[in-house]
């Protein structure tokens, strides 16, 4: 891949995005990397770290040279907005890295992931209405969603761009740390702390939490069936138990 570099883990999939020379703008060729990175976590279920691999950068949003030049039928084509859903989807829960800017499409990318941690030099916007266009990659769905209806408009509807300390307090993020060398270890931590969950739970409480409403309490009582039935549950509540006993 000329766009990413993997580490792959046992557990995990670590993915940098690496153009520093286009401040990792999001391209077509990165969006196909993208989704051959989602067939192997389809095919193999794992957790997903996604980061940017510039010093100081995430992503600064779509490549600009690429969009000025699509038309309707590019649109149609949800060629940004199928890899970002995709990753959204994943079976594994997610979670992205962010340092210095996250913007546009950048910004989307981040969204996709179920929790995000940032550094306190990290930004996000969408500027795309002062472009001629609108956020058409998951922001005006995800983004009131992270953030509640109100403030997602203004975002939206004004391109303002908001650090890491409002970003966590209006929920954008999960965790701040304050230097960039902290980023990566904090989010593997949280990583680390996900992963000692079952793996069949943890899939199953992702599907129950991005299941519409309609789909409740129904998805629950099957994936509850389900998990009530696996081997997996009966092992950790055993040693739970005995954890417990008097000695």
């Amino acid at each position: 891949m000329s766009g990413l570099r993997i580490d792959e883990r046992p557990d995990r999939l670590v993915v940098t995005l690496d153009r520093p020379e286009k401040r990792n703008a999001i391209d077509a060729e990165l969006i196909g990397e993208l989704h051959d990175v989602c067939a192997e976590l389809e095919a193999r279920p794992r957790l997903l770290l996604l980061t940017g691999g510039a010093e100081g950068i995430f992503a600064g949003g779509a490549d600009i040279g690429q969009l000025r030049e699509r038309g309707r039928l590019d649109a149609l084509a949800a060629i940004n907005s199928a890899a970002f859903a995709r990753i959204r989807a994943l079976p594994m829960p997610t979670v992205a890295a962010v340092d210095g800017p996250a913007l546009g499409g950048g910004a989307e990318l981040a969204y996709a992931c179920d929790l995000r941690v940032c550094t306190a030099r990290a930004v996000f916007g969408q500027p795309e209405v002062r472009l001629g266009i609108l956020a058409g990659a998951g922001a005006t769905h995800r983004l009131p969603a992270l953030v509640g209806e109100a403030r997602a408009k203004e975002l939206l509807f004004t391109g303002r761009r908001v650090d890491a300390a409002e970003a966590l307090r209006i929920g954008l993020v999960n965790r701040v740390v304050d230097e960039p060398a902290e980023l990566l270890p904090a989010a593997h931590g949280l990583l680390d702390e996900i992963a000692k969950g079952s793996s069949l739970a943890l899939r199953l409480t992702k599907l129950a939490v991005d299941a519409p409403p309609a789909a409740h309490p129904h998805l629950d009582l099957v994936s509850q069936a389900v998990l009530f039935e696996d081997e997996e549950k009966r092992r950790r509540m055993t040693e739970f138990l005995e954890r417990r006993r008097p000695r």
